[in-house]
């Protein structure tokens, strides 16, 4: 049955995307927030889509501790599902991502439209030196900043060494750093098909002030919060799934 909501979600994906995406390519002219607007209603119909077919939604705690102007946010990195969610869950994002993106068919038009910083992480100072700019610039727009300092999806349970480039860059503009932690890698891992029903936690930890301090002072503390909050998630399920399995125990005897 996983399998086969799994092939559905794919598939209306497979369709709808090309589509939406012809009707971004008319948007290129407003301005960035219009463009960005227009363009992540696909996210949303995504999201919906993803709950209808595969039972898979989402709950997000700590909203109070997002900040009322732009900031950067570091995440973990498991799955595709918060590349899609954090369009729908924060305020406009300008995405760091891999350069490559932007070639694919139809998804990466759409995703250009976005005002993404798409960097070559081959290129190394040349790269951070770009995230510096164009960030800064994005946040001048208005716009927030989302890394995922992991640089690539890692499994549940694995969290990655953090580069510095999202601490640096919110010191350098002098805006706070809100940490996230997700579980999306529990339901759809990395480069997996299948997408099991559930619900992901996404957990936004208190602001980080970046002001007169050092980013790698920042970056530690940024990955402390998140590392503690995964295990916070990880207890949390197993309480859960411990106290389903006395109530089976008591219901059968």
């Amino acid at each position: 049955m996983t399998g086969l909501r799994s092939l559905a979600f794919f598939l209306g994906m497979l369709f709808i995307t090309p589509f939406y995406s012809i009707l971004c390519l008319f948007t290129a002219p407003f301005s960035r927030k219009a463009r960005y607007r227009f363009v992540t209603l696909w996210n949303r119909i995504m999201l919906h889509w993803l709950s209808l077919t595969c039972g898979l939604r989402y709950e997000v705690c700590g909203l109070e501790n997002l900040p009322t102007g732009p900031a950067v946010i570091l995440s973990n990195h498991q799955s595709a599902w918060e590349t899609i969610a954090f369009a729908e869950i924060f305020p406009p994002l300008a995405y760091v991502l891999k350069r490559e993106l932007l070639r694919i068919p139809f998804f990466g038009w759409g995703l250009a439209l976005t005002s993404p910083i798409a960097i070559d992480r081959s290129e190394g100072k040349k790269a951070l030196m770009q995230l510096l700019f164009q960030g800064n610039e994005r946040i001048k727009q208005g716009f927030w900043v989302a890394v995922y300092p992991e640089g690539t999806r890692r499994n549940p349970g694995d969290l990655g060494a953090f580069a510095v480039g999202g601490a640096w860059l919110a010191a350098h503009a002098g805006v706070p750093v809100v940490p996230v932690a997700h579980n999306a890698g529990h339901y759809w891992a990395r480069h997996a098909f299948m997408r099991r029903p559930g619900v992901i936690k996404v957990c936004i930890g208190p602001a980080i002030i970046t002001v007169g301090r050092k980013p790698g002072e920042i970056n530690d503390q940024a990955r402390a919060w998140i590392e503690s909050a995964l295990k916070d998630m990880h207890l949390s399920d197993a309480a859960r799934v411990g106290e389903i399995g006395k109530s089976h125990i008591v219901g059968n005897r």
